[in-house]
Parts: structure tokens; sequence; C-alpha cells
């Protein structure tokens, strides 16, 4: 038996001896078990169809006739015709338009300028308009359409009567504002929302140090606010450009017209695939959106590791 005063070993770890790596001990079989369910809804909701629009985009598959029962393959054959489709080039300018217009200017800014005023604002004011923004924001997409083709409507519409000019048919003469507009409208809510928490990440000293030094209002987001928020800049930017450019929306508006002149890419997939029934065709250039967007994505998360 060890006297009090001897020292007592304790076992030193065995080296080169991995971590546990089952921390709740429900061995893989019960694990996977677990997982099983999401595994599956998401193989049977997201990989299938990823890979049934690979393989029909290198078909001639179509909605109906003899292609829609036996299609052969066509190889890069559709991915050439989108290279050479003016319509496709049309709708991807037009993409372009709508991400910068509504998405990376519109929501960007005015989501920002809310969450900036909001930060100071009443309770009572902040909670009326934060529940205002977000109203627009969980609306159902036909519901929200159905309101702003009223708006727009050029007999009787809500933006002639408040401006004075009956017989504007605003959804004809200018379709790519008005879809500006409506999804500006629409979708700053999230931009609201990230920018109000991400400026609480900002200093109050920092704030008021500027404010002593005279510093201006300019000065002060430049110097003080965009240097603590430029990773929830980036962030924000990427995701509501990703959701722009995939937005079916503005099909409920203006369905593409008129001639072409609001059709998005998203637009010009469901036209050729149900209205034209060039299934292989449609989903060809499905897969192009698809890449379009993953270098997106890469580009984004290049430049927030850079400036993290």
């Amino acid at each position: 038996m060890a006297s009090p005063s001897t020292p007592v070993r304790t076992a030193a770890p065995a080296r080169g001896r991995a971590p546990a790596r089952d921390v709740a001990g429900l061995g893989v079989g019960r694990a996977l078990g677990f997982v099983a369910p999401a595994l599956l809804l998401i193989g049977a909701f997201l990989i299938f169809p990823a890979l049934w629009t690979i393989y029909i985009g290198v078909t001639n598959y179509r909605l109906t006739g003899v292609e829609a029962v036996s299609p052969s393959m066509v190889g890069l054959s559709n991915y050439t015709r989108a290279l050479d489709d003016a319509l496709f080039h049309n709708a991807l300018w037009l993409t372009m338009l709508f991400v910068l217009g509504s998405a990376i200017i519109g929501q960007n800014v005015l989501g920002f300028t809310l969450a900036w005023v909001l930060r100071r604002a009443r309770p009572a004011v902040r909670r009326t308009v934060e529940a205002l923004t977000l109203l627009a924001w969980i609306l159902p997409s036909t519901v929200v359409a159905y309101l702003w083709v009223a708006f727009y409507d050029r007999d009787g519409g809500t933006l002639n009567s408040l401006l004075g000019t009956p017989g504007t048919a605003w959804l004809i003469d200018y379709p790519m504002a008005c879809l500006v507009v409506f999804n500006t409208w629409r979708g700053t809510a999230f931009s609201m929302m990230l920018y109000s928490s991400a400026l609480q990440a900002v200093p109050p000293s920092q704030l008021e140090s500027a404010r002593m030094v005279g510093a201006s209002g300019w000065q002060t987001l430049r110097d003080v606010v965009f240097p603590h928020i430029r990773g929830h800049v980036l962030t924000n930017t990427l995701l509501i450009s990703l959701w722009t450019a995939n937005d079916f929306s503005p099909f409920l508006l203006t369905k593409g017209g008129p001639n072409h002149e609001s059709e998005t890419v998203p637009v010009y997939i469901y036209n050729v695939a149900l209205q034209g029934g060039e299934l292989g065709y449609s989903s060809a250039i499905s897969f192009l959106l698809l890449i379009a967007n993953l270098l997106v994505s890469l580009v984004y998360l290049r430049l927030l590791r850079r400036r993290s």
C-alpha cells in the first residue's frame, strides 16, 4: 500500500491513438439509420433530378412525338446550339441586368439603408417596418405577383392613379424596370435582417470616436462600419445573386414578354421546355445555368477568404 507521500502515477495517453469519433455512442448502424431518411430525400429530390437533367441534356428528348418515347443521343449539340442561340444570349443579358439592378444594387442598398436607419428608431417603429418588410418576403409568389400586376395595370392601376398617367402599360413599355422594382421590394427583407445582425458587431466606441472627430456619415461607413461587416456584405451578395438569377417570379408578371424583352434564363428554360417541347435543349441550358452558379459561388468564396 502506497504511503500518503508517494506520488500517484496516472496512465499516460497512448501515442498515436485516434480520438473517439462516436461521441453519442450510437454505433455506425444506428447513426446511418438516423441520417438515412434525409439522405433518401436529398437523393430523390436533388441528386437524381440533377443527374437526369445532365443525361437528357445530351439527347434530343422532347415533350411529345417520337423523341418522347425513344430519344437518341446527340452529344454536345445542345450546348453548341445554346452558344449560337440569340434568344439564349438575350436571356443571359437580361438575367445579368435583373441580378445587378434588383439584387446587387437594389436589395443590398435598400436592405442596408433600412438596417442602418432602424438601429436608432423607436422600438414600435422598428418592429412595424420590419414586419411590413418581412410580409413582402414571406407572401406566396402568386399572391405577390397578382398584387403587382394590379399595381402596374394599364386600366385603373395603382401606379397610374398615383402618377396621373392613365393608359400607361408599364409591364409592356418598361418590363425589366418593373421587374427590378418588384424584386427589390420583395427580397429586401433578407438583406435587412442580415445587416441588422451585422451592425451589432460594430463597436459603439468606434462610432462615437468617429462622431467626435467630425467624420461625415460616408466616412463613418467607409472607415468604421464596412471593415467590420465586409464578410457579411459578400455573403449577402452571393446569396441574393444566386436566388435572383434562378428566380421564376418574372414569369408570373410578364411571361418573358413582350417579344422576349423580359425573358430571363429561368423563364427562357420554361418556355423552351414546356411551350416549345424541347426538354433536351432546355436541360442543357439548365446545366449551363448550374455551372454559372457554381463559378459565381467560387468567385465569391475566394473573395471572402481573402478578406478574412
